[in-house]
This record gives C-alpha cells, structure tokens and sequence, in this order.
C-alpha cells in the first residue's frame, strides 16, 4: 500500500522580532560564513543580535548551546520576540550587486515555508554536496537546546510553469512589513497567511526541491525528528529556479592527478567540457572570465536555462555519464546544452548524479551567492 505522505511545504506560526526599529541592527550573515572578527562585531553592535543564539558564546564552564536557549527564553518572555497569531509565509525580497556583472543590481524573491524534515530516500528532497559529521554535531546541539529552527535552509522549486514565482511577485507589489539593510543587501519582508500562503506553499510542493545551501542543517533536522517526531519540519527559504534575480556563480576546482594517464582524463573531460591547454605565463582567473563572457560558465551572473529541469526524476542537468575521475572538474566551460557531471559545474546547477553521488562540502556555498540572512523569522520545533 502506497504510504500518502503530508504536503512537502506548509505555513507555520512564525516568531519575529517585535521591534520595527533598527532591524538591520537584528540580523546577521549565515553562521558558517561569519569569522570571529565580524561575530565580535555584530554581537557588540546589538544585544539582540540574532549571532548570539546561532553562534553563542558563554562563559568559561558553562556549555554554549544552554546558553543559547536560556537567551531565547529570555528574549521570548521580555518580548523581545514574538509569534505570529495565525501560520503564514513570509516572503523576501533581497536586492544586491552581483559579482562579475557590471555590479548590476538584482532582485531575488523567496520565501520562508516550513519543509517537511524528511529522509533523502524519499526523493522529495535533492541533495547535491556530501556532509561532514562536525557541522551536523554542532548545529544538532543548539537544536536540542533551543528547540527552535533559528536559520533557514535555501532550496530552489523547479516551477516550470512560472506560478510561483508569479505568486511572490504578486505579493511584493503590495507595501512590505518591514526593511532592512546589511553589508549592502537590500531586503523588504511580507508576511503572507490565509487562502494565498496555502496556495503558495502548495506551488511549491508540486515538485522535489533542491538543496542549494543548508545539506548539514536539514540532515540535522532530519536527525532531529527522529528524536523528536513532531519536530517533523524544517525553516526553508524556497525561490523558483527561474527567478531573473537567482544568481549562480561558477564553481572552479584545481584537478591532482598523480599517476593517473592525463591523455585519457583529457578525454573523458572533452565529454562534458570545451578542454583548452593555458599558457604558464597567463592569468588563469582572466583566462577564466575571457570564458565566460564568451558564453561558457566561467563568469559570474545568472546561468542561462537555470530552470531547466527535465522531466520525470532524472536531477536537472545531470542525465547519465560519469563524474571526471577526481571528483572534480576540470579547467574550461561547460559545452552550451552539454551534460555536466553533477553538482554546481561552472554555473549550471546539478544537483547530484544518478548514482547518488554528490560534491565535496562548500560546492554550493561557493557557487550561490547572496544566500538569506538570519534573523528574519523563526520557527519552534517542540
């Protein structure tokens, strides 16, 4: 018997900030991109920063994670925090200059949902980048501590008919809720409830979604609600894959190969990418983006034909083929239409390939650009 499984995205009750004053003074850059200079700096900004609950400090003898959830009791019971009445989605718009450009401005449009926390095996959530047991061991703790989703993850919704995307513009041409600015990203927030956030959500679970950031914190989620089985869902950030405002920049890898036969890895790449030797005296990085303003993917900007998934449950542009051996990928570009490997090859998204077989940690972190900020909004898991 086929087992029904609960819809893939849901509105949850969410818990905000109170204060409509100074919230840029609020949030703060995903936790694993902050050094200890700019946590030091944010924390002493703002004593409500969101830095002190996703990566908390304490004094010398007490554990960090405790400390954490004593801070959110405290923050929830002084009102410095507060939950939505009703469950809702929240929808964000980020304006920010894109890398290799022309330092244009952009607009991306997401939305904060409540995902269901939920086994790969299941393929309603791809994956494309490997895991490491230490991040999922840190983020896990606070988890159990604070029984609070404090950071989203960021997924990307295939919408090959536009309907979301539709949907999240039609939301940001009303007035937001609130605005804020950090380290030159623009953001306006909607709060969205009722009969549009169920027909948003349900958009968005017509087809698997894509892991772009946040492999370690969804597995910890997923860990989480085997623990804790009504903690079943995880803070997601979903934006459609054709958003003109999505920015994917290339990722490049240097290839060691000792004692392997170069002749035959030359011609095995040429499958999957245009191959081309570069002079030792020549600036390999200008090389790059000569490449990628000729069309490869070796410059920064949105990809062309990034919402481009294929049909049936083949991950998007990864059909059949093998990784170049490695694991990485070599110097050149992606042939226009051609079939990159997996993971994110100079600019195209791939997800994972056919055999379950994904890309070391960071590909994505390398690859995206202008990932949510924390602080927005929070969701409890108890």
């Amino acid at each position: 018997m086929a087992t029904t499984r609960p819809q893939l995205v849901v509105p949850f009750r969410g818990v905000r900030f109170a204060t409509a004053e100074s919230p840029s003074r609020l949030i703060a850059p995903p936790y694993d991109v902050i050094t200890p200079p700019e946590r030091a700096r944010l924390a002493a900004s703002e004593s409500h920063n969101i830095v002190h609950l996703i990566l908390p400090e304490a004094t010398s003898g007490k554990d960090r994670y405790a400390h954490a959830a004593e801070l959110l009791a405290t923050w929830r019971k002084d009102g410095v925090l507060a939950a939505d009445a009703t469950p809702a989605v929240y929808v964000l718009a980020q304006e920010y200059q894109a890398t290799g450009d022309g330092r244009a401005w952009r607009t991306r449009m997401g939305m904060f949902a409540a995902l269901a926390a939920e086994p790969y095996e299941t393929r309603r959530v791809r994956p494309h980048e490997r895991t490491h047991a230490s991040p999922k061991a840190d983020r896990l703790a606070l988890l159990r501590a604070t029984r609070t989703n404090l950071e989203s993850i960021f997924l990307l919704a295939p919408d090959p008919d536009g309907a979301l995307l539709a949907g999240l513009r039609q939301v940001t041409a009303t007035a937001p809720v609130a605005q804020a600015e950090l380290a030159g990203e623009r953001m306006k927030l909607w709060v969205v409830g009722g009969k549009e956030a169920s027909r948003l959500t349900a958009l968005a679970s017509r087809a698997p979604l894509y892991i772009a950031d946040g492999h370690h914190r969804y597995e910890t989620a997923v860990a989480y609600a085997l623990e804790m089985p009504q903690a079943d869902r995880v803070l997601s950030f979903i934006v459609a894959a054709a958003d003109p405002g999505l920015t994917v920049l290339p990722t490049h890898r240097v290839i060691f190969a000792p004692g392997r036969n170069m002749a035959q890895l030359v011609t095995r790449w040429r499958r999957w990418f245009d191959v081309g030797r570069v002079a030792p005296c020549a600036d390999r990085v200008e090389r790059l983006a000569e490449l990628g303003r000729g069309g490869g993917g070796g410059g920064g900007g949105a990809p062309p034909g990034l919402g481009g998934f294929p049909r049936g449950d083949d991950p998007p542009a990864v059909r059949g083929g093998d990784p170049p051996p490695g694991g990485g990928q070599p110097r050149g570009r992606a042939r226009p239409g051609g079939r990159p490997p997996g993971g994110i090859v100079d600019g195209r998204v791939g997800q994972e390939d056919p055999r379950g077989r994904s890309l070391p940690r960071g590909g994505a972190r390398r690859g995206g650009w202008c990932r949510p900020q924390d602080g927005r909004v929070m969701v409890p898991v108890w």
